[in-house]
């Protein structure tokens, strides 16, 4: 039997893709059953989180394996097989183990370095001991894939690689500002009270915002989130925390600077119009959508930029130029053209704009080259008396360059962390709205820095995937190892029987020689080579040698097979007792 593993991240699909191929809790338990109930499969485990799906397996047949696992993975998340395809990759024995060794570690995570994922590892491995579908082979794995995570936490500073998804979400909200400086004082709404809900409503209760409201399907959870964080951050902070039912979202919407959800809905939860009226009702203004400029009837700004003064420029009604004095040398700088129109360089300025653009129907002549003599000989006159004034040739004048307004914040900011989405995409279309999704997460963790610490944490995950397989061929020859020996005492229990037989008369003492004798020559004439071949076993290609001894030995392949279910059902009732 061979480890194999087949699946689909955010480094493979699309995060369209990934959503709609999301599975539920009892999807995940059907196709980890339906998996060991096919052919090619012993053992199998699911391992799903926000940004993966993985269906682990323990296969006799590679090819057999990888064509059942794909169309178990297509059947059970509702994505057809020939649309799922191009996402899946696959892993096969020691690439599988060195597949999940780095999961653990974060490096194939979003955020490089983030904790979770060994959370999430551990309750695959759960759910799959209670299910009864993890034998030898996936429980090894999954346990030694927990230590090595945790080995690569305590070990290197991988930590300082990434944070957790939901830390590394408020950054991006933030802009680059601190996350504690940015939330201080905010409120925030956080819907959903599982895990991911849980650790974003401490994150931002450490950060400083001063309410958190969580809003939950069950009362109970969302209840009891609120008191432990009261009771665990109320002596460090001045945050409070309350639940509200879930129908209570839009109208704390109105009131929350800042809202975090995730959920295991299969729909929206937040839908572009109710973003859109949550932030009318907080700002008294409603939220915009497109790119271009908008304003209301009374003209204030509502796309987020700050309002510009009124001004004439570009308007003839009240300005105090004279077009027809000044048209004909518009491109001077100001000196100049107020040399020629006999004003106050200071009141040229402030319509310079104004001059430069000219009047157009006064200039298309100009252009085309169609000016008179008499219009030519003014404008030679006109520079003639400029230079006499300001003794040099007026140059020709820059446009200065518009410094955009300032933008306005966001009144409202959106992290939504769950897979499939909660919050309506639309919503990035909104403004006074911003949205960051687990789609932008991607995008943005793609340029993210990678700390020094990961190289030590990939030869980390090298040597013990080199530990791992050398333990698992090892193992693999066991079974023919104490079938081996199981059959030499056989032998000798039945020559000791033989011998009491044709010898009746010895005493229990001498029969007890005789027999310590035996077993002590049968043991050390097995000692070196049962020893040895396990040595070459752990070997890479060392996997013919189990082989080797049963042939040599002619040992029925039945018997070393029940030793080999009867190591298992022991080992699955251990890992039963842990679980």
């Amino acid at each position: 039997m061979s480890l194999l593993v087949v699946g689909l991240s955010h480094r493979s699909a699309p995060v369209s893709v990934l959503e709609r191929a999301t599975l539920t809790a009892d999807a995940q338990a059907k196709l980890v059953q339906d998996t060991v109930a096919a052919e090619p499969a012993a053992e199998a485990a699911v391992l799903a989180t926000c940004n993966r799906i993985e269906l682990y397996a323990d296969v006799d047949k590679f090819h057999a394996g990888v064509a059942e696992l794909s169309t178990l993975l297509a059947q059970h998340s509702g994505v057809g097989l020939e649309e799922l395809t191009p996402h899946l990759y696959v892993h096969y024995e020691d690439r599988a183990v060195h597949h999940l060794f780095s999961v653990a570690c974060g490096l194939d995570s979003m955020v490089v370095g983030e904790g979770q994922i060994l959370g999430q590892i551990k309750d695959a491995l759960a759910a799959s001991q209670e299910l009864h579908t993890a034998g030898r082979l996936l429980n090894d794995l999954f346990q030694q894939a927990l230590r090595v995570g945790k080995r690569a936490h305590s070990e290197t500073g991988i930590d300082r690689a990434g944070q957790s998804l939901v830390t590394f979400g408020l950054e991006q909200l933030s802009s680059g500002a601190p996350v504690d400086v940015w939330a201080k004082g905010k409120r925030a709404l956080v819907i959903g009270a599982g895990s991911m809900s849980s650790l974003a409503a401490a994150t931002l209760a450490r950060a400083g915002v001063a309410e958190i409201v969580i809003a939950n399907r069950t009362p109970d959870r969302a209840q009891r989130l609120a008191q432990i964080l009261n009771e665990n951050e109320g002596g460090a902070s001045d945050v409070t925390a309350r639940a509200v039912p879930m129908d209570a979202v839009p109208v704390e919407l109105t009131r929350a600077d800042v809202a975090v959800s995730c959920t295991g809905a299969t729909g929206l939860v937040l839908t572009a119009e109710s973003v859109m009226a949550a932030v009318s009702g907080r700002t008294g203004q409603g939220a915009v959508q497109g790119a271009g400029s908008a304003r209301t009837a009374s003209g204030t700004a509502v796309d987020g930029h700050a309002p510009l003064a009124p001004t004439s420029v570009g308007t003839e009604d009240g300005c105090p130029l004279d077009v027809s004095t000044v048209q004909g040398t518009a491109g001077f700088s100001v000196l100049g053209e107020a040399a020629v129109a006999g004003m106050a360089a200071a009141e040229l300025e402030q319509h310079a704009a104004w001059v430069d653009k000219g009047d157009a129907a006064a200039r298309a002549p100009r252009a085309a080259g169609l000016l008179d003599p008499e219009a030519d000989t003014e404008a030679i006159a006109a520079l003639a008396a400029a230079v006499a004034a300001v003794g040099r040739v007026p140059e020709r004048r820059r446009p200065e360059p518009v410094a955009e307004a300032p933008r306005r914040a966001p009144a409202l900011a959106l992290l939504d962390l769950a897979m499939p989405r909660d919050i309506d995409a639309a919503v990035h279309r909104l403004l006074g709205v911003r949205l960051v999704d687990i789609e932008s997460l991607a995008e943005a963790s793609a340029d993210a820095p990678m700390a020094a610490d990961v190289d030590q944490v990939r030869r980390i995950v090298s040597d013990e995937v080199a530990a791992f397989s050398a333990a698992q061929r090892a193992a693999h020859i066991t079974p023919t190892v104490v079938a081996l020996r199981t059959m030499a005492a056989d032998l000798v229990a039945s020559e000791i029987a033989r011998l009491d037989g044709r010898l009746p008369d010895l005493d229990d003492k001498q029969r007890g020689e005789i027999t310590q004798t035996v077993r002590r020559v049968v043991d050390k004439l097995l000692h070196a080579p049962t020893v040895r071949v396990k040595q070459l076993a752990a070997e890479p290609g060392g996997a013919g040698y189990a082989d080797a001894l049963r042939t040599l030995f002619d040992l029925d392949p039945e018997t070393v097979a029940s030793v080999s279910r009867a190591e298992n059902n022991t080992e699955n009732a251990k890992n039963r007792g842990r679980a």
